[in-house]
């Protein structure tokens, strides 16, 4: 586990969702994991969860149907925000 920012690349930081869907008996799922998999959870929220992300990879998303919107909180020892997206899913972003 890295306790320290490995800036410019990348910064540490610990993070929250706070999840509200739309229509409210909706569920997401979000993922939070790290390369090595020392950390490797799934779960499924609802209207109102909060999920803490204290490193790792953390991708979420709602079935078809469902407005999914999350509040991010981040905190660290510096205020920057720098991160890597999971390279086995970078071609995600760029479609």
């Amino acid at each position: 586990m890295r306790t320290y920012d490995n800036l410019p690349k990348e910064s540490l930081l610990e993070e929250t969702y706070y999840h509200r869907l739309n229509p409210s008996q909706g569920f997401a799922f979000q993922r939070v994991y790290t390369d090595d998999r020392s950390l490797d959870e799934t779960m499924a929220v609802e209207n109102g969860c909060c999920v803490m992300v204290p490193r790792g990879y953390h991708p979420v998303g709602a079935p078809h149907g469902y407005e999914l919107y999350y509040l991010n909180v981040m905190a660290g020892p510096t205020r920057e925000w720098e991160f890597q997206s999971d390279p086995d899913h970078d071609w995600i972003a760029r479609q």
